[in-house]
């Protein structure tokens, strides 16, 4: 391969975890003196960063990659890479149906991209999908924004809820240390972001099995205080997290929330499903009053928090009285924003062998008539922002209207003014908002915040 052909394109499939992990390959691709590619048609070397959350997303791949093994027939240096979830559940059977490919590598391998490359270049076909410890992440990511970054904090998962693949593709939960993590969040600081969002599958876990506690007996390294930690970075503005889990949700966790100004007013917390007979077979760990505790426990430190989540409707075995179930929990909590999905039976997981599956129809009309009710209280919900000044860090143009930006308000808010990028990309502005709908805000700037001062 010559230098002149070495240009890489990557599409990433499913969620931040993904992203971030694409961010960190592309890195090392930079490192290796790859330049990056917008058309993957003109690319020596193509990565997909996979996802098998759902089913429509695996078949996705499969489409993707079929197009660029033909290619492969009449440019044989083309290096081919399936990476994330998808590989690590298929490993080997990924080889068999799709021959061309050269490297299949699970999502905990990333960070040895080099390596495997390496023997894919001395003529092997590669995979690695057997479980590693992760070494720490020494790569500096080719970061997608020039204003917000993903941190991970934590990778894997111990959970075993009967619907999901990810414990089983992303492997035991691995903490990070509280010094490598601020120590990558103070070079994101100086490479001129203000926002960061950490990020871990089950974030809540995190530090669990970092050794050392407390003379009080609680563990010293948590989620809690990792925000205590990390919270002061000079240059960083706005932190986030994600994904929570209503198990390990903690009041101490909402009240730092709540005392440190940096750490924006906006929770993802998933619930799955308001009955609490599917809560079990869905081995989550907790009913849904529990679930409505830990909303208004935020909403008691936090009055103004906007709450968002993910909900699965149509899981095996459930009823129309179980599905209403959930339906009356988003009635009554109110989300600012609510990802929803059927029920989608994944291979390996408990769950997909069940009996008692169910109609793609019943699937598909439990699913429309939630979506439904999600874009009433959403709307409800944006109502409390009209004539509001709020704060929004501008991340790009709007695509629909280039005399207009966009950004977040610290409670997540996709917010839209006019204005010149070229002039506010990365700036937090104070905006008056003008225009509300369900999951978007329309404003006015009305001036230019200064960097605050905690």
């Amino acid at each position: 391969m010559t230098t002149s052909t070495r240009r890489y394109h990557i599409t990433t499939f499913g969620c931040q975890m993904n992203k971030a992990d694409s961010e960190r390959m592309a890195g090392i691709l930079e490192d290796m003196g790859f330049e990056w590619s917008e058309d993957p048609n003109q690319a020596s070397l193509i990565l997909y960063n996979t996802c098998t959350i759902r089913d429509n997303a695996e078949q996705k791949v499969y489409s993707y990659l079929g197009r660029q093994a033909k290619r492969k027939h009449n440019q044989p240096d083309l290096t081919l890479v399936v990476a994330g979830c998808v590989a690590q559940q298929e490993g080997e059977y990924l080889l068999r149906r799709v021959p061309e490919l050269d490297l299949v590598m699970g999502p905990q391998h990333a960070n040895r991209l080099q390596d495997l490359l390496q023997q894919v270049f001395d003529g092997n076909q590669v995979v690695a999908t057997e479980p590693v410890h992760i070494m720490e992440d020494i790569t500096k990511p080719r970061r997608d924004s020039k204003v917000t970054a993903w941190v991970n904090v934590i990778y894997g998962c111990n959970e075993r809820c009967t619907y999901c693949v990810v414990p089983g593709v992303r492997g035991v939960e691995q903490s990070r240390t509280p010094e490598a993590i601020k120590e990558e969040i103070e070079v994101i600081a100086r490479q001129g972001y203000k926002e960061i969002t950490l990020l871990g599958q089950n974030i809540d876990a995190y530090g669990r099995d970092l050794p050392g506690s407390t003379p009080e007996g609680r563990h010293k390294h948590t989620l809690t205080d990792l925000l205590y930690y990390i919270h002061d970075v000079p240059g960083i503005e706005r932190i986030r997290f994600a994904t929570s889990h209503p198990r390990y949700f903690t009041e101490r966790l909402i009240r730092a929330c709540a005392e440190l100004p940096k750490v924006c007013e906006h929770f993802h917390v998933p619930f799955q499903s308001g009955d609490n007979k599917v809560l079990k077979r869905m081995s989550r760990g907790y009913t849904h009053e529990k679930y409505r505790r830990i909303i208004h426990t935020i909403r008691d430190y936090m009055p103004d928090a906007a709450i968002s989540a993910d909900a699965i409707v149509g899981f095996p075995g459930e009823t129309e009285e179980q599905f209403e179930n959930t339906l009356k929990l988003v009635a009554d909590i109110g989300f600012d924003l609510l990802n929803t999905a059927a029920y989608s039976p994944r291979p390996g997981t408990p769950a997909s062998v069940w009996d008692e599956q169910l109609s793609e129809e019943v699937k598909s009309e439990r699913l429309q008539r939630l979506n439904h009710l999600v874009a009433i209280k959403a709307a409800e919900r944006s109502q409390r922002y009209m004539g509001r000044i709020e704060e929004v860090l501008v991340e790009d143009q709007n695509s629909k209207d280039k005399t207009q930006v966009m950004g977040r308000t610290r409670g997540n808010r996709l917010t839209f003014f006019t204005g010149d990028i070229n002039q506010l990309k990365g700036e937090l502005l104070k905006v008056k908002i003008t225009e509300v709908r369900a999951f978007s805000l329309t404003s006015e700037a009305v001036g230019v915040s200064q960097i605050m001062t905690v």
